[in-house]
């Protein structure tokens, strides 16, 4: 396959590392925090990073279980967080390809309709369960992720630039 221009070759990635960092994003989605407007949803941004990147490691099964998890911590209708988290990564599989040969910035203006729709389809869920309309904050947690997505992409991509042990018989 031929490396979009300007793009350092990546070393691969530590499966471990992939399943640290979903740990730690779904730590920080179990803090004691509330969901406020300010609260972006953490466990969701990492797994569409790895979704993107690593579509083979990461995909929906994944996104399922975590999105049960994260039903059963809020106590919201079983299956809610699932079939968002399990939507989001099928438009991250049909998107993956163009997503990849973006510059960071131009990933999360490609993003933000996936993270916004995550957000309107939970809206409308708790719409459908409780009446009522929550106020447009409800998307604020969708535009953090995709203000958070070049920092995320440059801390998860870290591991994977720093160059191997130098070797006199490289050409490179």
């Amino acid at each position: 396959m031929i490396m979009p221009r300007g793009q350092p070759l990546l070393l691969p990635v530590n499966p471990w590392f992939i399943a640290l960092s979903i740990l730690l994003a779904l730590m920080i989605n179990l803090l004691p925090l509330g969901r406020g407007i300010w609260m972006p949803d953490v466990l969701l941004l990492v797994l569409v990073f790895w979704g993107v990147h690593e579509p083979r490691k990461v995909g929906m099964a994944w996104a399922f279980v975590l999105g049960l998890c994260m039903d059963v911590h809020q106590s919201s209708l079983l299956g809610q967080h699932a079939m968002v988290y399990s939507a989001v990564m099928y438009g991250v599989a049909m998107l993956r390809r163009r997503i990849t040969w973006l510059s960071v910035l131009a990933q999360a203006v490609q993003v933000l309709p996936l993270f916004m729709a995550a957000d309107v389809v939970q809206m409308l869920m708790r719409m459908l369960l409780r009446g009522g309309f929550p106020g447009w904050g409800f998307i604020t947690p969708g535009l953090w992720c995709v203000l958070l997505w070049p920092v995320v992409s440059w801390l998860l991509l870290l591991p994977q630039r720093q160059p191997p042990g130098d070797d006199e018989n490289r050409p490179l």
